[in-house]
């Protein structure tokens, strides 16, 4: 059995020699690129019943409505709706029986005079996969990374081309789906940031693991989705609002982990920055996080990989608390707040314990970064941010030990005087002492072990779901 393409050409190619396949392409903002492929390699009659390019905002409203902002996803999704219907009203009577219609849209900006950062757009397809049967849609967020527009308008053809064929020939695999999105690109001049799949041909598929699949292959650095499950892009969220992130593994979300939230939230909320707006909460899982200290492609040492099913056995319940996940491959804090930044400009609030403040203070977590501790620190705090320390009840002592209280190594030490005099460190104030004898780690032990005690440590409504669904490795006590 010969491969599969990978080569635009090829794909292209490919998709004009099979009659069975018949489209319209429409696109706005970057030129006709993914037209331009299926012209180029010869047969486009086989292919392409129609394209479009509706520049003009007055003539684009006229065929597919008003939208708030024409590169959007309601733009990108009155787009598939319009074209799919014309070419099912068209010809769904003369040749329905025997093609599979697909509408391809995308609606971007890329670089140009005026606009000289990053490109970035909506890219879509919706088609049948059987004749006759209900369209199934794959739609996707896109940043264009080159330095030139005509480079990011050539690589908008070569990943629109790379979901047509896709959408096709690898529904039934929507892990290499996602991975061949990618193929004749690379990061440097691509990230895929959102994509939702729908439809019969993806019957079964959870848009959550979709999203981890993005942060897995290294499409992107970090991906959303809310506590409903939804995916969503980044912007959509993040966009002119303070932002408020808990890290941790919640395996599972214990009841100090929700104490620590619910403590830096309330000061986050008296901020004077942040006063009268409703923040974003999030909780972040990092790859680390899901694979128990592994390498940040998402492989252990051993070569194993995230265990899909007790990543969304996490989200189910912090989707059960209410809570929106961000998933991401950032292993230092300043990462992540480097990657808050860039989509607002409000207050950025990271909520903290005191064990992730001891790890910060260690040299080797600056390993390649030319500056050390003193680099991080300043890309960490460079802007509007706070980071909430939770205390740490000492096992030995029995010291409920606070950001100003615990011991730090000498180097650290006034640094971390300076980050708490300029407001940058803040100590969480109001915390539940009894629940500092609480460890996650102590909790899934005793999950595991058939300790019932563990269903004090967390919500009731965790405790149930966990019990009922038999979640953790848990064991009958």
């Amino acid at each position: 059995m010969d491969a599969r393409p990978t080569s635009t050409r090829q794909k292209a190619l490919s998709l004009n020699l099979d009659k069975s396949k018949y489209g319209t392409i429409a696109e706005i903002g970057a030129g006709q690129e993914v037209a331009r492929w299926f012209f180029v390699v010869g047969g486009a009659a086989g292919t392409v019943a129609k394209t479009i390019s509706a520049y003009d905002m007055a003539v684009s409203d006229a065929i597919y409505g008003q939208a708030p902002r024409y590169v959007s996803r309601q733009r990108l999704q009155a787009m598939l709706e319009y074209e799919f219907s014309q070419l099912l009203e068209g010809l769904g009577g003369t040749r329905g029986d025997t093609t599979t219609f697909f509408a391809f849209a995308d609606t971007v900006a890329t670089r140009s005079y005026k606009r000289v950062e990053d490109g970035r757009g909506w890219v879509g397809v919706r088609f049948q996969r059987l004749p006759g049967e209900a369209p199934s849609d794959v739609l996707v967020h896109v940043n264009l990374k080159d330095t030139t527009a005509t480079l990011q308008q050539e690589a908008l053809g070569i990943v629109g081309v790379n979901l047509i064929y896709a959408a096709y020939h690898l529904h039934a695999e929507p892990e290499a789906l996602i991975g061949s999105l990618m193929d004749e690109l690379s990061r440097d001049r691509l990230e895929v940031d959102m994509i939702k799949l729908s439809g019969p041909a993806f019957d079964g598929v959870d848009n959550r693991l979709m999203s981890l699949q993005l942060v897995e292959q290294n499409l992107t650095d970090a991906a959303v989705f809310t506590a409903a499950g939804e995916v969503v892009q980044p912007s959509e969220v993040f966009y002119k609002k303070p932002v408020l992130v808990e890290r941790g593994s919640f395996r599972p979300v214990t009841k100090l982990t929700l104490d620590l939230l619910e403590g830096a939230l309330e000061q986050f909320l008296e901020e004077p920055a942040v006063k009268g707006q409703e923040p974003v909460v999030l909780m972040e899982m990092t790859l680390r996080n899901l694979t128990d200290g592994s390498r940040t492609d998402g492989s252990r040492a051993d070569g194993s990989r995230v265990d899909h099913a007790d990543f969304l056995a996490r989200a189910d319940l912090l989707g059960l608390l209410g809570h929106d996940v961000l998933i991401s491959r950032f292993e230092q804090f300043y990462q992540l707040a480097e990657y808050l930044g860039s989509y607002t400009d409000r207050q950025i609030g990271i909520a903290v314990g005191l064990p992730s403040i001891r790890e910060i203070a260690e040299e080797n977590y600056y390993k390649g970064l030319g500056g050390g501790m003193l680099e991080s620190t300043g890309r960490l705090f460079q802007r509007s941010v706070k980071m909430y320390a939770y205390p740490f009840l000492d096992p030995v002592t029995g010291r409920v030990l606070t950001i100003e209280t615990m011991q730090v190594m000498a180097v650290w030490r006034h640094l971390r005087d300076f980050l708490l005099e300029s407001g940058h460190l803040v100590p969480i104030k109001r915390y539940d002492e009894r629940l500092l004898t609480i460890f996650t780690k102590d909790v899934l032990a005793r999950i595991q072990s058939g300790d019932a005690a563990w269903e004090e440590m967390v919500p009731p409504a965790v405790a149930s779901i966990i019990k009922a669904k038999r979640l953790f490795g848990l064991r009958a006590s």
